[in-house]
């Protein structure tokens, strides 16, 4: 493998061209399922069959690129890949290191004439992000046999569209059923997202487990009234409640020893008055941790404060259930090559834990799955700043290229 090298200037320049796709006034948004989403699988797609592989679409809209002879009787494949819808107002990187770093590593073994024992998968997943669509990880989630494709294609969007017929749409609809390869392994490349390496100079992360995510959307009702003539101590205020909500979940993770995170991203008062007392709250809570007992004991104690909060403040309060995955431990053997291999290309390494949920959080479910991370500058994510250096951006994939060479040479 010495004498084999990702070509690096194709890797960047890939890497740009896509951050193009999607941009309009300085902001990029390449949203599930979108126009920009399609122009985005379009780019993909020709690059897939530039490199000559066999491109294929399953009926989730999973954009997968082969390489290697496929048969019943023949060794299972390895997946390689992430996702490149985005959020809003997003970065480059998120999701499109990871595909396109698979498709460099695909093409370059294609390219050096290696003809690895078990075929390879360049997988582009959809919907990744959740933003129009919910759940997240939603291709992944419904490849692995998580969720029904039948429900998923009937999933209503934020902006009342059909997921199924946005398919359609964009002429992503594919024939495919999802499962249709059975994968020996799967590795994602991604940015870290978050601040740890870039903050310890490390160079390479092996990511050996992913935190569990809760999450659930909290409604409280209240009574409006004039915000200047009603006594304190005779209100029923939805906002002061939800704000007691909101210190209670964040002064839990910050008690000492504690490993969860907690975030109140979403909230809307009715009637969002300046002087009229809130007569509804509805809010999102978003609770992780890598040990799932822990973060059972974080959503108990969360229900056990809400139903003390709702005979103390006289306000009703109902929850939702909107997602739960537990933590997941990913394939100690794989974990153990990304270290090793990092060391022999002379690079720093740690092993760490995935704050943020990803495809490999899936695919885990159906076969030994790991990830590598490269640091984010300042741990920007989300955002249009967002920036991984080149060379960490290179030293990553090649890190995977000689992993992958390893994975498609097993037995």
């Amino acid at each position: 493998m010495k004498h084999i090298s990702i070509n690096e200037e194709r890797l960047l320049e890939r890497l740009q061209e896509l951050g193009r796709t999607g941009c309009e006034d300085g902001k990029r948004s390449r949203v599930a399922l979108s126009d920009a989403d399609k122009q985005g699988r379009d780019v993909v797609t020709q690059w897939m069959n530039d490199a000559g592989l066999d491109v294929r679409v399953d009926r989730i809209g999973n954009l997968f690129g082969l390489y290697g002879e496929l048969s019943p009787e023949g060794p299972d494949p390895v997946f390689i890949g992430s996702h490149i819808d985005s959020v809003i107002d997003a970065g480059m990187y998120d999701g499109c290191y990871g595909v396109l770093s698979a498709l460099e590593v695909v093409q370059t073994l294609k390219e050096a004439g290696c003809a690895p024992k078990r075929p390879l998968v360049v997988a582009a997943f959809t919907n990744e992000e959740g933003v129009r669509y919910a759940p997240d990880m939603m291709g992944s989630l419904v490849y692995a046999g998580g969720f029904g494709i039948d429900e998923a294609l009937a999933v209503i969007g934020t902006d009342g569209s059909v997921l199924g017929e946005e398919l359609e749409r964009i002429g992503y609809a594919g024939p495919e059923e999802p499962g249709f390869l059975k994968p020996h392994a799967y590795v994602e490349l991604h940015v870290e997202q978050g601040p740890v390496l870039d903050a310890e100079g490390i160079q390479i992360g092996a990511v050996e487990n992913l935190q569990g995510i809760s999450w659930q959307r909290v409604t409280i009702g209240g009574v409006a009234n004039h915000a200047g003539t009603t006594p304190m101590r005779m209100r029923k205020d939805a906002g002061r409640a939800a704000a007691e909500v909101i210190r209670f979940v964040g002064d839990r993770a910050d008690a000492p020893g504690s490993t969860s995170v907690a975030t109140v991203g979403c909230i809307e008062f009715e009637p969002n008055a300046i002087n009229v007392i809130p007569s509804r709250a509805v809010f999102t809570v978003d609770l992780r941790n890598p040990d799932d007992a822990k973060m059972y004991a974080d959503e108990e104690a969360l229900a056990g404060f809400l139903e003390e909060l709702s005979r103390e403040r006289g306000v009703t309060i109902s929850t939702e259930r909107l997602v739960r995955f537990e933590p997941v431990a990913f394939d100690q053997g794989i974990v153990a090559k990304i270290e090793a291999i990092a060391k022999e290309h002379g690079l720093s390494v740690r092993r760490m834990t995935s704050g943020a949920g990803h495809d490999a959080q899936m695919m885990a479910r159906i076969c030994p799955t790991a990830m590598i991370f490269v640091p984010s500058k300042d741990g920007i994510s989300h955002n249009p700043a967002e920036f991984t250096p080149a060379p960490d951006l290179i030293a990553g994939a090649r890190v995977l290229l000689d992993l992958i060479h390893q994975l498609a040479d097993e037995e």
